[in-house]
């Protein structure tokens, strides 16, 4: 999830350029949609990435409060620029799983899915 279209694009294209099966959304409403979707049709995202802030929408944790309420265990991803704001600095304490600081390489991206989806999942809350 991120409300700058090219760099949901580019992370989009780069996962499945992986042969991750990906789902993009702009905003929480979108993500949340798309996730309630996916748990209806019995095909549960294995991890969520969610930029920390969308303005004028329901930016990271905002949608991982809604997510929580469709699925309790979801494993999700904060990704943000602003590496000062206390949810990326103690991700865990906020029901996130892991971060991702803005700007990030495909390699960065695979290591933290990696992480979080690893046997030791990750950090936890």
């Amino acid at each position: 999830m991120d409300d700058e279209e090219y760099i949901l694009d580019l992370a989009v294209n780069m996962l499945e350029h992986f042969g991750f099966e990906v789902a993009g959304a702009r905003n929480g409403e979108e993500a949340i949609q798309a996730y309630r979707r996916a748990m209806d049709e019995d095909k549960k995202f294995d991890v969520v990435i969610m930029d920390l802030t969308i303005p004028g929408g329901m930016g990271g944790r905002e949608t991982l409060a809604g997510l929580k309420v469709v699925d309790p265990g979801v494993v999700a991803i904060v990704s943000s620029g602003y590496s000062s704001d206390p949810v990326m600095a103690n991700f865990a304490a906020h029901g996130f799983r892991g971060v991702l600081m803005k700007p990030y390489t495909i390699e960065d991206m695979i290591q933290v899915i990696d992480e979080v989806t690893s046997p030791e999942g990750g950090a936890t809350a």
